[in-house]
């Protein structure tokens, strides 16, 4: 019997790709896209697609009936700066989105859920150099106040439904195929547009501000991978630390200089260095990769270097 899947949030950043990636594995109309809008008309035309807003349960629920489906990515949500702009939205989405699904695999129709957590989840109190899986989170942000309370709900599902939820803690997503969301960490995408349409950038975070980063196709690959992990191998059930990537926007300026010689940067701080200053710099996942082998495959340089190639090849066109 064929897996089917909904992913829903599914032309957002991450969504885009990932729909992409699920197609290719479980065939095109084994997975359905749904989002709330359909700016990604690539993605809308590719295969089925349904309008849905993530907070509505009973659209959902309809949804999973009438394609049969068996397996949820949630990937809608209002990210850390945005949702400090739109704090009760960021709530309400956040939240209620996760429950929603939650309680449709708690009744038994769905039998398995991914759901993103994030970077967000700590705090200032947290410990910055190599976070451990285990350690203190107390979020400054409204968006990482809703991921560690949605973890906490992850956990409770499992233990007490035997819900199979699995999720990871984001880093900062790198990707050339699709604009970021309003993160903190979307000048690590942004540098790499501008550095081809104006050979110079502006960035809102401190030149020596250090945070966890990841390629998107690494990204994909540890969802992918992580969901098609034995059950029995896994023990975390609220969220697992990811790593791959940490540097600063000088660093990554650096790279992007030595393939681009005449570009330039400027640094603004803006109100979202406070965020990036209560993050980690450097996150420990060996539970990760102790438990589902998870290994990731980009370096800074070589990830400018396919950016900045497809990049160049996208603006041509």
């Amino acid at each position: 019997m064929s897996t089917k899947i909904l992913v829903i949030g599914a032309c957002g950043q991450i969504g885009t790709e990932l729909t992409t990636k699920l197609r290719e594995i479980h065939g095109t109309d084994n997975v359905i896209a749904s989002d709330i809008n359909t700016r990604q008309l690539n993605l809308v035309n590719s295969g089925p697609f349904e309008i849905i807003d993530a907070k509505n349960f009973n659209a959902i629920k309809d949804c999973c009936k009438n394609h049969n489906i068996d397996t949820i990515y949630l990937m809608a949500a209002l990210l850390s700066a945005t949702g400090e702009k739109y704090p009760m939205e960021a709530w309400d989405l956040n939240m209620n989105s996760l429950f929603h699904v939650l309680n449709l695999a708690k009744g038994g129709t769905i039998k398995k859920i991914f759901w993103p957590s994030s970077i967000a989840v700590f705090g200032p109190t947290t410990p910055r150099e190599n976070t451990p899986q285990h350690t203190i989170s107390e979020p400054t942000t409204v968006y990482g106040i809703t991921k560690q309370v949605g973890e906490r709900w992850c956990e409770y599902y499992y233990n007490k439904y035997g819900v199979d939820v699995r999720s990871i803690r984001y880093p900062g997503i790198i990707s050339y195929k699709a604009m970021p969301g309003g993160g903190t960490t979307d000048y690590a995408v942004e540098i790499y547009h501008d550095a081809i349409k104006k050979g110079r950038y502006k960035c809102f975070l401190s030149e020596n501000t250090s945070l966890p980063m990841m390629f998107m196709d690494d990204a994909i690959k540890a969802t992918i991978d992580l969901m098609q992990a034995p059950e029995d191998n896994l023990t975390i059930r609220s969220s697992y630390n990811l790593s791959a990537l940490s540097f600063t926007p000088q660093e990554i300026f650096e790279s992007i200089k030595a393939q681009l010689p005449e570009f330039s940067i400027t640094y603004k701080p803006d109100f979202r260095q406070a965020i990036a200053d209560s993050w980690p710099s450097s996150i420990d996942d060996s539970v990760a990769r102790k438990d589902w082998n998870w290994k990731y495959g980009y370096d800074l340089d070589t990830m400018t270097n396919v950016m900045l190639k497809e990049l160049k090849k996208k603006y041509k066109s």
